[in-house]
């Protein structure tokens, strides 16, 4: 360091003196003025080669396009730039948490979840292997609503002609833990509607598919993932399916002339009890498709992580990239989903045992 005579520094004043002192300081660091940028704690070490991202689908789903645009865009602001490698396994959404929360918390492996498995954990009567608020949220790209689409071949265009029917639409489904299931249920607990469900379809491709062929006549599903891919442009523009509900508490843009839950609630005079439930397991849209880190990852990690997804979320490029595939962004960030986590997991007793009745349980 520059040292500088003791009369210079008394001739200079005591106040000249912390002067000269501050831009010797500054003199000894480098030059490029990069450490002074970055007076904090440094980015956090990532892996150097790659980063696993579990995707518990196949690729081309909803799921699996939304994850991929999200790590593209991320690893261009990640210490480093490891590449993001997916990996597609389709199967149980439950395999996926659960792999995700076993996983070392150093930083390799990511997964994208889907927004429902809160409502696996509250029914679960035992362990479930996985508890999300341990889950360090990273942060999700859309937050979506839902809807439920019917065969044009069944003779049901609104959600009064299923209650009033007779005899119940066959809705096509995986496990419980997808919208397939639990949203015909809770139509049928606070709507008063009737539904037969036909489970054990791996994906929703395949129950789409079982559409096609006439064996199933409903599904529902995320209305970014209607509006994410084929078949479903094919189909409204062929008069396949038609749409008889959306979740949001607003129309949403792309179907205006769809009631939403809650104009219909209004319609039937759904109770204040029932809303609540409603609410509750409505509160999945809210999740989105979120991408998590492992309990136990360090926080500078979890931040590093964060702010790359933060800022992938407003990078030009990516909004253009998913302007022309059409992937709604509606970002949330892992701060709001970790703190919408602890949230649901706190529910009233009550609330929780009508979940569970619903998800037979």
């Amino acid at each position: 360091m520059i040292r500088m005579p003791l009369p210079f520094i008394g001739w200079l004043g005591r106040s000249s003196a912390l002067l000269v002192v501050l831009l010797l300081l500054m003199l000894s660091f480098p030059s490029t003025g990069a450490c002074m940028a970055n007076a904090g704690e440094p980015p956090a070490r990532l892996p150097d080669s790659s980063v696993n991202l579990l995707v518990g689908f196949r690729r081309g789903a909803a799921y699996d396009l939304y994850a991929r645009l999200t790590a593209r865009h991320m690893l261009r602001y990640l210490p480093g730039r490891p590449a993001f490698v997916v990996e597609n396994k389709p199967g149980n959404a439950l395999e996926t948490v659960r792999r995700i929360y076993r996983a070392n918390p150093d930083g390799t492996t990511l997964a994208a979840l889907i927004p429902a498995l809160y409502l696996a954990q509250l029914s679960a009567k035992g362990d479930p292997g996985f508890d999300l608020a341990r889950l360090s949220w990273i942060g999700s790209p859309t937050k979506s609503h839902y809807l439920l689409y019917m065969s044009t071949k069944a003779p049901f265009k609104t959600m009064r002609d299923i209650r009033d029917s007779s005899t119940p639409p066959l809705c096509g489904a995986g496990t419980v833990t997808t919208t397939g299931y639990y949203l015909p249920k809770l139509f049928e607990e606070i709507l008063g509607t009737k539904f037969n469900i036909k489970m054990g379809f791996q994906e929703g491709p395949d129950t789409d598919a079982a559409v096609e062929r006439g064996e199933v006549q409903c599904r529902a599903l995320t209305i970014d993932g209607f509006f994410s891919h084929e078949p479903y442009p094919t189909w409204i523009k062929n008069n396949v399916v038609r749409i008889v509900l959306q979740t949001g508490g607003k129309r949403d843009a792309r179907l205006p002339n769809v009631p939403t839950i809650h104009e219909v609630m209004d319609e039937f005079k759904t109770s204040a009890a029932d809303r609540s439930l409603a609410k509750l397991v409505l509160a999945s849209s809210d999740f989105g498709r979120p991408i998590v880190g492992p309990p136990g990852l360090p926080v500078s990690q979890v931040q590093t992580f964060r702010d790359a997804y933060n800022k992938a979320m407003k990078d030009p490029s990516l909004l253009l990239e998913a302007k022309n595939t059409p992937l709604a962004i509606n970002p949330t960030t892992g701060q709001e989903l970790e703190m919408l986590a602890k949230e649901v997991l706190s529910q009233p007793k009550e609330i929780v045992a009508r979940m569970n009745k619903l998800m037979g349980k």
